[in-house]
C-alpha cells in the first residue's frame, strides 16, 4: 500500500547512530544493556556465524523467490509456507512475499538447519550477555527459554521486489510504499540480516522513523514483546517497519527466538521489589501468541496484558 507521510532520514536530537555491539568483547554487555533500554535494537559484529553459510542461504533464497509463482505456491499454507502480501489472519498487507518455516519445513532444508543452529547459538550468547548486563543469576535465565528442544522459534524469509508504485521524482519523502507494516515482534528476541538493500526502519521514542543502513555481514537484534515483559518494561520492544524500494529487490531473513508454548511469561522477580511493581499480568507464550495472531500488526498487542493502575480511592 502507498503511504503519504514524512520520511525522517536525519536523526533527531538524542540519536547519534544505531548501537553497534562487539559480542567478542564481554565488556560490551554494558553497551548492549543501554541499547536495549534506549532503542530495543542494536547491530552485532564479530559474530561466529559463517559467511559461507550465509552466502549459501542467500543464494538459495534468491533462487526460490525467482521460481514461477506456480512452483512457489506448492509450499503455500498457513501459518507456514509461502505467502503473497497477506500478513497473518487480520488483513494486513505489504509489498512483499514471504516464506515462513517451522522446524519441520523441508524447503531449503540443509542450508536452513545449519544456519538456524548457528544463529540460535549466537542468540543465546547475546541473551547471556544481556543477563550479565542486568546482573541476573543464573546467566542462562533468558537463553534457556529459547534453547530447548520444545521451543517455538521460527524462521522467515521476506522478499521485497522492486516497486513500480514509488515515484522516483519525488524527493521530499512523501510518497513511500510499505513493504511490511509497523509492528513489534511478539517473541523474546528477533535476529535479522538482509542483502545489501536498505528498507528497514525503527521507531524512536519521539515517534520519528529512522532508516537502518544495510550491512549484509552483520546481524540486527530486536528486543521483542516477551523480553519487554520479562524485564518489566526496562528493555523496550522496538516498533519497526520495512519500506519498499523502487529499483532493487530486498531479501531478509529473520530468526524469531520464542519459548515453548507452555512457558509462562512474567516480570522476573529479581527485577522488582514487590508484586505491586509488576507492569504485566502473567501469561503463557501460547496465550500471547494466539492473541497476536488475532490482532492487527500495528496494534499495541501487550496492552491487554498490562496491569491496570489501582486508584488510591479503591
Amino acid at each position: 500500500m502507498t503511504v503519504s507521510s514524512k520520511l525522517v532520514e536525519v536523526p533527531k536530537s538524542g540519536f547519534s547512530s544505531i548501537p553497534v555491539i562487539d559480542i567478542s568483547d564481554p565488556e560490551s554487555k554494558h553497551d548492549m544493556e543501554k541499547a536495549c533500554e534506549d532503542f530495543g535494537f542494536f547491530k552485532v559484529i564479530n559474530h561466529s556465524v559463517s559467511s559461507e553459510l550465509v552466502s549459501v542461504l542467500d543464494h538459495e533464497a534468491v533462487e526460490f523467490f525467482s521460481l514461477p509463482t506456480s512452483q512457489k505456491t506448492q509450499v503455500a499454507g498457513y501459518p507456514f509456507g509461502y505467502g503473497k502480501r497477506a500478513i497473518g489472519r487480520s488483513g494486513d498487507v505489504g509489498w512483499s512475499t514471504l516464506l515462513l518455516f517451522s522446524h519441520s519445513t523441508l524447503v531449503l532444508e540443509n542450508a536452513l538447519l545449519e544456519y538456524t543452529k548457528s544463529v540460535r547459538k549466537m542468540t543465546c550468547d547475546v541473551l547471556e550477555m544481556m543477563t550479565d548486563g542486568l546482573g541476573i543469576k543464573p546467566r542462562n535465565t533468558h537463553s534457556k527459554l529459547v534453547s530447548g528442544e520444545n521451543t517455538d522459534s521460527i524462521f522467515r524469509l521476506n522478499h521485497y521486489p522492486p516497486c513500480p508504485l514509488i515515484n522516483n521524482n519525488n524527493t521530499n519523502g512523501s510518497n513511500i510504499v510499505i513493504g511490511f507494516g509497523e509492528h513489534t515482534d511478539p517473541q523474546i528476541i528477533s535476529v535479522l540480516r538482509s542483502n545489501n538493500t536498505c528498507g528497514l526502519q525503527i521507531n524512536l521514542s519521539d515517534g520519528s522513523w529512522i532508516s537502518v543502513p544495510s550491512d549484509p555481514s552483520s546481524f540486527f537484534f530486536n528486543v521483542s514483546d516477551s523480553l519487554q515483559v520479562l524485564t518489566n518494561g526496562r528493555f523496550k520492544s522496538v516498533k519497526h517497519r520495512v519500506l519498499a524500494n523502487s529499483r532493487k529487490s530486498r531479501v531478509s531473513m529473520i530468526y524469531f527466538a520464542g519459548p515453548s508454548l507452555t512457558q509462562r511469561i512474567a516480570p522476573l522477580t529479581c527485577l522488582i521489589d514487590n508484586e505491586d511493581e509488576s507492569l504485566y499480568e502473567e501469561f503463557t507464550w501460547s496465550e500471547y501468541k494466539n492473541s497476536t495472531y488475532n490482532s492487527r500488526l500495528s496494534d499495541n498487542r501487550l496492552q491487554p496484558f498490562e496491569k491496570k493502575a489501582v486508584s488510591l480511592n479503591d
